[in-house]
């Protein structure tokens, strides 16, 4: 009864990761079915929770960082970690692997007798979809956004996170250390590592994508987005504006390659 409370003052002291939570199960279930979303959601969330208990005591694969157990009784711990950090990795993975698919998927050449014009229909064959460069590029979107996120919930206390961690030696990006960037890489890397070994083996056939895969894509992708959006919102917010428009312009050339792909349309077939 005890533990059911607390993860009920969780919900309420940490209502938007709830909700990004909730979009990365609605748009995962959407576009990969459930068997294979709780196993995404699984191995990424034990992969984050060992990597982070690792690095409080023994600085791998993030560097040293500590938290300081300042809310304590307000939400959900795990050991020394609060539940919501280590769960966030997996929404964050999810959107990151939406995001690289959309970028590298090739474009089903299909025969478009309307003229109208409609978004590119993009293969999702299990080839395509566990394929080297969906995995690094992935694994790359995923430090990358990191590098908006982990600058602002430094500075927790000057916003609704909270101070909650410190690194004892601040880094040179905004005093996040370079090491905690790459331990998001090692994070992804070995959750997709394990969920494409999965997906290779599961039986379980994929949910009908209709309009299109493009479309079930466009899901995650809207919380990729959505997360940076909140965490650059709040990044202006508290008045760092230096490293608010450091992390906009970190994403310019990602957009434009983005609303440049889902304009592009394959040549008709014969």
């Amino acid at each position: 009864m005890e533990i059911l409370l607390l993860f009920l003052k969780t919900i309420w002291f940490r209502p938007y990761v709830f909700l990004f939570l909730a979009a990365f199960l609605v748009s995962a279930i959407a576009l990969i079915g459930w068997p294979r979303t709780w196993r995404f959601w699984l191995v990424s969330w034990i992969t984050a929770f060992i990597c982070e208990f690792s690095s409080t005591r023994n600085g791998i694969p993030f560097g040293w960082y500590f938290y300081n157990g300042s809310t304590i009784g307000q939400e959900l711990y795990l050991s020394n970690i609060p539940f919501m950090d280590s769960i966030s990795f997996s929404f964050l993975l999810f959107a990151s692997y939406c995001l690289a698919l959309l970028c590298l998927l090739p474009i089903r050449s299909t025969p478009d007798i309307s003229g109208a014009p409609r978004l590119p229909a993009l293969a999702f064959d299990l080839p395509l979809r566990t394929s080297w460069p969906v995995f690094a590029l992935t694994v790359l979107f995923l430090a990358f956004i990191d590098m908006v996120i982990d600058p602002v919930a430094l500075r927790g206390d000057r916003w609704f996170l909270g101070k909650i961690y410190y690194y004892p030696d601040p880094g040179v990006h905004f005093g996040v250390p370079m090491a905690n960037y790459a331990g998001w890489a090692v994070v992804g890397t070995i959750s997709l590592w394990l969920y494409f070994a999965l997906d290779r083996r599961l039986r379980s056939p994929l949910p009908s994508h209709r309009p299109s895969t493009t479309h079930r894509l466009l899901l995650g992708v809207g919380l990729y987005y959505g997360v940076l959006a909140f965490n650059l919102g709040v990044t202006f917010w508290i008045g760092e504006s230096l490293q608010g428009t450091t992390g906009l312009l970190m994403y310019v050339p990602v957009t434009a390659l983005l609303v440049l792909r889902l304009f592009t349309q394959a040549r008709p077939t014969a």
